[in-house]
C-alpha cells in the first residue's frame, strides 16, 4: 500500500503545485490574472500519469510495462469497450428524460458534444493522462485488499480532490463545485464496476472516460445549471443501482 499513497501524494500534490499560481493569479495574489500561470496549469494535467509511472517503478522492474498491459485490446470485451463509451451518455439522457416527465420542461440539451478543438482534444488526451494513474495503478491495488466496491470510494474521493484547483480555475461557483465532487465520486463507482466487469482492464477505462467527454453536461455550465444537476443526480442513481444490486450479489454468496 505504500506505493498507493506515494502515487496519491505525487498525483494530487505535482497537480496542485502546478496549478497554484493559476488559483493565485485568479485571486490577484500574483500579477497578470489566470493567463501568464496556464501553462504549467496544463501541465498539472499529467500529474496522474506520471505519478502512476513514478511509483509502478518503485515497485521494481517490469512493474511500468505492467502498468499498460491493459490497454491492449481483448477481443472479448467488444461489447464492454462498446458499453464504456456509451454509458455516461445514457446515464445523462435518462437523467434528462426523468427531469422532464418529472417537471414539464427541459433541464437542458439532450447532448453536450464537444464543439471546439479544445474539447475533443480533452476527449483523447485527458482519458489517456488519467486513466493509467487513477484505474490502472491505485484501483486494483486497493481492489485487492478492500474489494473494487471500497475502492471505487477511495479512487473517487482522491479523484474528485485531484479536480478541485481546476474547477476553482473553471469559474464553479459553490453549487456547482459541489455537485461536481459529488458526481466524480459517484462516477467512481461506475468506473469500479466496469473495472470489476471487465477483469481491470485499463482500456475499457480509458474508453469511459473517453464517454465523459464525449456528451459532457458540465458544457451546460454556467449557464443551464439544471442540466448539470440533473446528470448528476443520474449518475449518483446509477451509483446507488450499482451499490445495492452489489450488496445483493455479496448476500447471495454468503
Amino acid at each position: 500500500m505504500r506505493s498507493v499513497w506515494i502515487f496519491f501524494g505525487l498525483a494530487l500534490g505535482g497537480t496542485w503545485l502546478l496549478q497554484l499560481p493559476a488559483l493565485l493569479g485568479a485571486r490577484g495574489v500574483l500579477p497578470g490574472g489566470v493567463a501568464p500561470y496556464l501553462l504549467p496549469a496544463m501541465l498539472g494535467g499529467f500529474g496522474p500519469l506520471i505519478a502512476a509511472i513514478v511509483a509502478a517503478r518503485l515497485e521494481g522492474p517490469g512493474r511500468v510495462r505492467e502498468l499498460f498491459a491493459s490497454l491492449r485490446p481483448r477481443a472479448e470485451l467488444a461489447g464492454w469497450y462498446l458499453a464504456a463509451l456509451l454509458a455516461f451518455p445514457v446515464i445523462h439522457v435518462l437523467g434528462e428524460v426523468t427531469y422532464r416527465l418529472a417537471s414539464g420542461t427541459p433541464a437542458g440539451a439532450w447532448l453536450y458534444l464537444p464543439s471546439v478543438p479544445q474539447q475533443w482534444s480533452a476527449l483523447v488526451l485527458m482519458p489517456l493522462v488519467e486513466e493509467p494513474g487513477w484505474r490502472g495503478f491505485a484501483m486494483p491495488r486497493l481492489a485487492e485488499r478492500y474489494g473494487w466496491l471500497r475502492a471505487s470510494w477511495f479512487v473517487g474521493v482522491a479523484w474528485a480532490a485531484w479536480h478541485a484547483v481546476m474547477f476553482v480555475l473553471q469559474g464553479f461557483d459553490a453549487q456547482s463545485f459541489v455537485l461536481g465532487m459529488i458526481m466524480i465520486v459517484a462516477g467512481s463507482v461506475l468506473f469500479g464496476w466496469l473495472f470489476d466487469r471487465t477483469r481491470g482492464s485499463l482500456l475499457a477505462a480509458v474508453i469511459a472516460h473517453a464517454g465523459v467527454h464525449l456528451d459532457n453536461p458540465t458544457r451546460a455550465l454556467p449557464g443551464q445549471p439544471r442540466a448539470y444537476t440533473a446528470f448528476t443526480a443520474a449518475v449518483c442513481a446509477a451509483a446507488a443501482v450499482i451499490v445495492v444490486l452489489e450488496a445483493l450479489r455479496r448476500g447471495r454468496l454468503r
